[in-house]
């Protein structure tokens, strides 16, 4: 629907690299899809791509974690320009292993892990509903990276 497609072009919102880590295998993407649905409980809700190499690992995980980025592009360019498919994300990028194994950037101006405790399909996208556990939040308030400063990156798998 065009009249819907114009609306949403004039949305801008931070955009988030999502980890995760099951059976031994990490994946990590871009995701454009994200936000705070709940405040008494926290909730959180990230939607992945069905076409993305992490929505098959983040459907086998436990936990995820969800990073704010800098403004800089690399590691928007890095998981958003790059399937897990054929690169290895992590040896680009500083990381520990958080609950159950979940990577969590280090290089980063915040980020949470969440406890998976729901999803559905919701289209080409599965929402993922989280309830965090960990947390490391900015000291200052930092811009963060928002869908206008990488509309331009090709996805490393089609849509």
């Amino acid at each position: 629907m065009e009249a819907f497609e114009k609306f949403v072009a004039l949305l801008d919102y931070p955009v988030f690299v999502v980890t995760a880590a099951a059976e031994g295998e990490r994946a990590g993407c871009l995701v454009g899809f994200a936000g705070q649905c709940s405040i008494d409980p926290p909730r959180f809700v990230v939607w992945l791509s069905k076409a993305n190499h992490t929505y098959g690992v983040a459907c086998r995980a436990r936990f995820l974690a969800v990073h704010l980025l800098p403004r800089d592009h690399r590691l928007a360019e890095l998981f958003g320009g790059a399937t897990g498919d054929e690169v290895d994300k992590f040896r680009e990028v500083a990381w520990f292993a958080g609950p159950d194994g979940v990577p969590v950037i280090t290089d980063v101006p915040g980020w949470f892990t969440g406890r998976v405790i729901d999803h559905a399909d919701w289209g080409d996208h599965t929402g993922f509903l989280l309830a965090p556990v960990a947390a490391r939040v900015p000291e200052a308030a930092d811009p963060v990276l928002s869908f206008s400063d990488v509309h331009d990156i090709d996805a490393g798998h089609p849509a």
